[in-house]
């Protein structure tokens, strides 16, 4: 997709109708509806969600039944009605709870040299089978980042036949030099700095299934991948999975990371250097290296299945045709659970990470509510579990949606929301893809805000929350951050605050409400959401991908372009 440059985004106020179009005149929110988002409520809402009694609303625990009944109650209280068709709250999410135990080592071997790296410390790695693996003896071979993109005539395989073999990858996108700007990067290519599903790991480990490898090994870098190695030591106990029809045995056996200190000592124990082989991967010449090493590594695990949940509940449209319409609203309930202890605290209450989001849909039901009549189409709201160990939930229901997809109208999705204050702008995650970017230029200009694209594309934020799996199967999804000017406030204030929280408290027990939260722009932007929603259940039109948009055909095969 293109991202659009911030510089060109101007939004029309006041617009003329136009009936059948993006630029139609859109209603006034009621007053009401409006006021029904509170600070203080959201706040309360919050702290419930991450309260030390929800223990870290870990999926398949104690904490999802208590999130869940929490959920269950809220929305039966503020009057929405059961989403579920069946007549419940509930869409079932059959999940296998795989820990790998900690004892586990990957030893590689050069000849008679064998070097261990050390679960945890030096190496992250779990399964999807149903049943213990063990990789004995594999072939090693550097696979660049893993990539095999025709539309840029780009694969880094080769002829390689990966079966058996463990395969080492690099993380992101192939930083592909500008050829006019040695120190930028070519736009024509992944995107340039902005990250593609290319660059994504769960894109990598896909790849060594397709190639039959019996492992794959990313090397953490923490700047390209958004985050630092402690976030994949937090992904090293229980991990769930939805299981294929052929109970995952097609997926690679093992599935790992690596420090970047272990990668650079094991590439030297190779005779190779990673600064040149990474530097040679950037390029389309690129080819598979045999590293002369052996990796083995007996991965026993415990498993467990669990009957985790979505909570869905709806509000009816009003219109007889619209009423089988749908807006749905997303976000992820669970975190983490209760885990590794860090500086004596093991519940990762995950406050931000996605109690704000879930406290947020209770937000929105209240404002659809508090309208006089309800809009013409339904509205739903979809919590859904497991965002954080793949985005299962909301993968879950996008294979098996409650509502058919060809008559969902948009995905809207809140991933954590603005704490820090007030702000001039609002952030759109992909902002170019598709015509729901009108609607955020309309809101913000009743909100006297400009609009930007993700400052940190390169990050791959579109491909990493629940909307993501809307926009797979073609429903054009929203996903909207916080802004980054924040008023009366310095203009690094923002990039701060981002900087503090991933390096603080991302993913660990100390992500908790804080006591120098402020919910002003919490509510602007929760706000601007409820119009989005509102405009689009009261309309009779489609929003569309943007044309090229990697999303758009699926769509297309659902309903036609107009």
């Amino acid at each position: 997709m293109r991202i659009l440059s911030a510089a060109i985004i101007l939004v029309l106020a006041g617009c003329g109708p136009k009936a059948d179009g993006p630029g139609a005149a859109r209603p006034t929110v009621p007053e009401a509806a409006l006021n029904a988002i509170s600070g203080d409520q959201l706040l309360a809402d919050i702290k419930i969600l991450a309260s030390d009694s929800f223990l870290g609303r870990g999926p398949g625990t104690l904490g999802e039944d208590r999130t869940v009944e929490f959920l269950e109650r809220e929305f039966r209280a503020i009057g929405f009605e059961p989403g579920n068709p069946d007549g419940s709250f509930i869409q079932k999410v059959p999940l296998v709870g795989i820990t790998p135990d900690p004892a586990s080592t990957l030893v590689v071997y050069r000849g008679g040299e064998a070097r261990t790296l050390r679960f945890r410390d030096d190496v992250v790695a779990w399964t999807r089978h149903v049943s213990d693996v063990a990789v004995r003896n594999s072939e090693m071979v550097f696979v660049g980042y893993g990539v095999q993109a025709p539309e840029y005539n780009w694969d880094d395989f080769k002829d390689l036949d990966a079966k058996g073999k463990t395969l080492v990858m690099l993380v992101n996108d192939p930083p592909v030099p500008d050829p006019n700007n040695p120190s930028g990067l070519d736009s024509t290519v992944f995107g340039g700095k902005a990250m593609t599903y290319y660059g994504r790991w769960t894109y990598k480990y896909e790849q060594g299934m397709r190639h039959g490898a019996d492992a794959v090994i990313l090397i953490h870098e923490t700047e390209p991948a958004g985050y630092p190695f402690t976030v994949v030591q937090g992904m090293g106990g229980e991990r769930f999975n939805i299981i294929g029809p052929d109970n995952n045995a097609s997926r690679s056996k093992i599935e790992a990371w690596i420090t970047l200190e272990q990668a650079k000592s094991l590439l030297s124990l190779a005779g190779q250097d990673f600064d040149q082989l990474k530097a040679r991967a950037a390029t389309r010449e690129f080819a598979p290296v045999p590293l002369g090493l052996t990796a083995s590594m007996n991965l026993k695990s415990t498993r467990r299945t669990v009957e985790s949940r979505n909570v869905i509940a709806k509000l009816t449209g009003s219109d007889p045709v619209g009423r089988d319409e749908y807006v749905i609203y997303t976000a992820h309930w669970d975190h983490f659970g209760v885990g590794a202890a860090i500086n004596g605290d093991s519940i990762y209450n995950g406050a931000f990470d996605n109690a704000t989001g879930t406290a947020a849909l209770l937000a929105f039901a209240r404002a659809f509510k508090a309208l006089p009549t309800p809009p013409r189409r339904t509205v739903v709201m979809l919590a859904v579990t497991a965002e954080e160990q793949g985005l299962l939930g909301s993968q879950y229901y996008a294979e098996r949606p409650l509502y058919p997809l060809a008559q969902t109208v948009a995905n809207i999705n809140v991933d954590g929301v603005n704490v820090d204050g007030r702000t001039s702008d609002v952030t759109v995650i992909g902002l170019g893809a598709s015509e729901l970017d009108d609607e955020v230029q309309a809101a913000a200009a009743i909100q006297k805000r400009t609009v930007r694209p993700d400052a940190e594309p390169e990050k791959g934020y579109y491909y990493r929350s629940d909307h993501f799996n809307f926009a797979k199967v073609g429903v054009p999804a929203l996903y909207t951050d916080g802004g980054v000017d924040f008023v009366g406030e310095s203009p690094d204030y923002g990039t701060k605050a981002r900087e503090r929280y991933i390096a603080e408290d991302y993913h660990k027990p100390s992500d908790e409400v804080k006591p120098f939260w402020r919910m002003d722009g919490a509510v602007d932007d929760l706000r601007l959401l409820l119009k989005i929603g509102y405009w689009l259940a009261e309309s009779d039109r489609f929003p569309e991908w943007r044309p090229g948009n990697e999303f758009k055909p699926a769509r297309d095969a659902q309903r036609p372009p107009r």
